[in-house]
């Protein structure tokens, strides 16, 4: 899930389906974002987003940031709460890891905008990681 400031102290949210690394020196990773998506501006504009690697047993959380209408009482609901990185990037409480990362370069691909960013923060906590593949979330098998 990608969080980005849209206004003072308030978080937009976006379930994305992947990220990637880029760099292991400088620490480098790469989201692409839809040219409608409401995230786009919001980046654009501050230069930073978190991404926030869901535990599995947050789907429902995923699930309601892949919608593109927000709502604070489902947030309520749903226990959703967000946390600042001491650089100032909204990050989601209870996540699995945090990455707090600062842009250093956009490319306009297609119908989406590629971003590459530097992460600033690094946060692991317990947990088993949500997976999305071929359609459907699943589980590591042990």
């Amino acid at each position: 899930m990608i969080t980005a400031e849209r206004g003072s102290g308030q978080v937009h949210g976006m379930t994305a389906n992947s990220f990637s690394s880029v760099s292991l020196d400088p620490l480098l990773l790469l989201i692409c974002v839809a040219q409608q998506a409401q995230l786009l501006p919001l980046i654009k504009a501050k230069k930073c987003f978190g991404v926030n690697i869901l535990k599995q047993e947050q789907e429902s959380i995923s699930r309601y940031f892949a919608q593109t209408e927000e709502n604070a009482k489902v947030e309520a609901e749903l226990g959703i709460r967000y946390r600042w990185s001491p650089g100032g990037i909204p990050l989601l409480e209870d996540a699995l890891v945090h990455f707090a990362c600062g842009v250093v370069g956009s490319y306009i691909a297609g119908d989406h905008t590629i971003f590459i960013a530097e992460v600033q923060g690094v946060e692991i906590y317990d947990g088993e990681p949500l997976l999305y593949f071929r359609g459907n979330y699943r589980r590591i098998a042990r």
